[in-house]
């Protein structure tokens, strides 16, 4: 697991995130990425970028009044399957 700020950055901090998921992780390794959070638009598009490249968030958490937390696993999202019950069985 590695750590990294990306605070510095203030709104333009995903191509870096990006870069660092593709370079600085092994496949299956968690990073946390630390990033302000402004107008919480960070917030979303983080996520939209994780799933777009097929990673897993496993945690996404506001860490004090100015700044956001990310988990995330270099590896593809677990499926789960729900079955459905069929009555009177």
């Amino acid at each position: 697991m590695k750590r990294f700020d990306l605070r510095p950055l203030k709104n333009d901090f995903i191509p870096q995130m990006v870069h660092l998921i593709n370079e600085e992780l092994s496949e299956g390794e968690n990073g946390i990425f630390m990033f302000e959070i402004g107008d919480f638009s960070g917030v979303q598009a983080s996520a939209d970028c994780v799933k777009e490249n097929n990673w897993t968030l496993m945690n996404s958490i506001k860490f004090n009044e100015v700044d956001w937390t990310l988990v995330i696993k270099k590896e593809k999202p677990e499926v789960l399957v729900v079955e459905d019950e069929v009555e009177g069985e």
